[in-house]
């Protein structure tokens, strides 16, 4: 017998930068507690970056890695 395949199909990703609290939102949590879990890298699916002299983060969260990790996509960009 031939093996058991498996098959998802995939979002049409675009690379688009989803805001945290869209994804906070999607993951019935504050705003506040996505964004230090990027800042201390618990979260893998997306990128806090602190510029110097600055004392604010700029974060970028790519659609298919949010996809990957917590299973959330929206292609149109509204919650």
């Amino acid at each position: 017998m031939g093996e058991r395949q498996t098959y998802t199909a995939m979002p049409a990703f675009t690379g688009r930068n989803v805001p945290v609290t869209e994804i906070a939102k999607a993951m019935h949590k504050d705003a506040q507690y996505v964004r230090v879990g990027l800042q201390q890298g618990a979260f893998k699916f997306g990128y806090a970056i602190k510029l110097d002299g600055s004392n604010e983060y700029n974060y970028y969260c790519p659609d298919r890695k949010v996809w990957e990790e917590i299973g959330y996509f929206n292609a149109e960009g509204k919650s």
